[in-house]
């Protein structure tokens, strides 16, 4: 693996979003004087935070798995998650609901998702599932170190026994046909396939490999931070700050200082200069590419992942049958993906996630109220025919409808607190206004990923859901992690404390 030459003490952090939090946790406890710049006037970047009314908003990701990858960051600096963050397990993970009127609950225990799928689909499927959340787990212990957690230098770094062993098992066959060799109730593969709305390629498409993000959802847990998702970034910051990192926030970077070949300081819009002997960047690839100076070669032109709109909705409180995670199915799925991903329009028959975090701490929202979070998968920017300025509330409002006519627990007393479409999400500077950034696609994937090093700069390394090791909580983490590899080699990494999810 490459590392930066050269000096590396002092290093200055772009960014506080997960991977840039990641990156000065590792830095810090490597022995590194480590400078964390921020726009914002907090930490968290995509796992933002809006307050409205008394209703504590989370505007970033809300299925939060793999924690003890995030445990790693905090045992960089000695430090641990259980100590700063109280993890609540998510049971069931999700509620599923389809245009049918049928239903079932996603559990990640094999035995209490076993009997819920032989009453949802019979016995010959509990059977079919049995043997898939083993496929699933061979899958997650095949790829992560090889793949999913590893720096590529070159496509033959990819020329390992793993890749033998990921290829012997299936993973590079299409999603949607392994699911299938275990799976053959439609509806049931959907919750199976559904992630890879968020590798942005659709499940007959996608490699089976990102399956993987199946088993971080179905296997291996979801849990819910108590004081919302953004209590994890504001962790992370006590954390690292502890560790002797120094945070500015409220700073927005302006120009990086070059000489040649290397960036010798970071300077910030209100007239600061912070001198680096190296470099992690954690913004968005235009924007980064732009403060470099630099074009990246190609051979392929990048492809974004879809967007989505997200509506932020407070509400009298529910009842108890609306969970914390409900995905409420429409009956054209397959045409889901194409209408956003190929044609560029709005499902013609919504798939939606609702999210209730204060299912889980019931202080996010006013006493006697809940607070909902609705996302639906939408075109980027670059392939979108939508005129959202035009057609964004009457869009938004069709959403609420759907969850008032499939959820029924909902009620009627909604109120609209804000909304997000893909014209925000490229006002705030993402690539093709989405916050999945770039797909998955094989020719986005592993080597062929942007990587984490730039071309004719010697000293500055890129974090992120636009390199690897892609997009997602624990993901962004790892991105973190490998950046700080790229700094000082890696590492014997620490053992993460145990949580209290009672995982390692």
């Amino acid at each position: 693996m490459r590392t930066l030459e050269g000096k590396t003490d002092r290093v200055v952090v772009v960014g506080a979003g997960l991977s840039g939090l990641s990156a000065a946790l590792q830095l810090a406890g490597r022995g590194r004087t480590v400078t964390v710049v921020e726009r914002e006037t907090f930490p968290g970047g995509r796992m933002g935070r809006l307050d409205i009314d008394g209703y504590r908003i989370d505007t970033g990701p809300t299925v939060l798995t793999m924690p003890d990858i995030l445990d790693e960051a905090f045992a960089a600096v000695g430090d641990s998650m259980a100590d700063r963050v109280e993890l609540l397990p998510v049971d069931p993970a999700y509620h599923a609901s389809f245009a049918d009127g049928s239903g079932l609950d996603v559990h990640t225990d094999p035995a209490a998702m076993t009997a819920e799928i032989e009453r949802f689909a019979g016995g010959e499927a509990a059977r079919g599932y049995t043997e898939l959340r083993e496929w699933l787990t061979r899958l997650y212990q095949v790829e992560f170190d090889g793949f999913i957690g590893s720096n590529f230098d070159s496509p033959l770094s990819l020329l390992t026994p793993q890749l033998a062993r990921l290829a012997a098992i299936g993973g590079f066959r299409r999603w949607d046909k392994v699911i299938r060799r275990f799976i053959t109730d439609e509806r049931l593969r959907r919750i199976f396939t559904f992630q890879a709305l968020y590798a942005g390629v659709p499940p007959d498409r996608a490699l089976a490999a990102y399956a993987v993000i199946a088993y971080m959802d179905t296997v291996a847990g979801v849990y819910f931070p108590r004081g919302g998702m953004r209590a994890v970034p504001s962790a992370m910051a006590a954390a690292a700050a502890d560790a002797g990192v120094e945070f500015h926030y409220g700073a927005t970077v302006s120009e990086l200082e070059q000489r040649d070949g290397r960036v010798i300081a970071v300077h910030t819009d209100d007239g600061r200069r912070f001198a680096a002997d190296a470099v992690v960047l954690t913004t968005e690839l235009p924007a980064t590419y732009r403060m470099l100076g630099r074009t990246p070669r190609r051979l392929l032109p990048i492809r974004p992942a879809p967007s989505a709109v997200v509506a932020h909705v407070g509400c009298s409180t529910v009842d108890e049958s609306v969970g914390h995670h409900n995905i409420l199915f429409g009956g054209a799925w397959e045409q889901t993906f194409r209408d956003i991903i190929d044609d560029g329009r709005v499902m013609g028959d919504p798939s939606l996630l609702v999210t209730r975090p204060s299912a889980g701490d019931a202080s996010l929202a006013p006493a006697g109220r809940d607070l909902l979070y609705v996302l639906a998968p939408a075109p980027n920017t670059a392939v979108g025919t939508v005129d959202w300025a035009r057609t964004g509330a009457a869009y938004t409002e069709q959403m609420l409808a759907t969850v008032q006519a499939r959820l029924p627990g909902v009620g009627t007393d909604l109120r609209l607190l804000h909304v997000v479409n893909p014209d925000d999400w490229a006002r705030d500077g993402m690539v093709a206004g989405t916050p999945f950034s770039l797909a998955h696609t094989f020719a986005q994937t592993g080597p062929f990923r942007p990587a984490n090093t730039v071309r004719g700069i010697d000293n500055v390394v890129l974090a992120g859901s636009s390199t690897v090791p892609g997009v997602g909580i624990p993901t962004a983490v790892l991105s973190g992690r490998l950046a700080a590899d790229r700094v000082t080699g890696a590492v014997t990494r620490p053992a993460p404390t145990r949580t209290r999810s009672g995982l390692p």
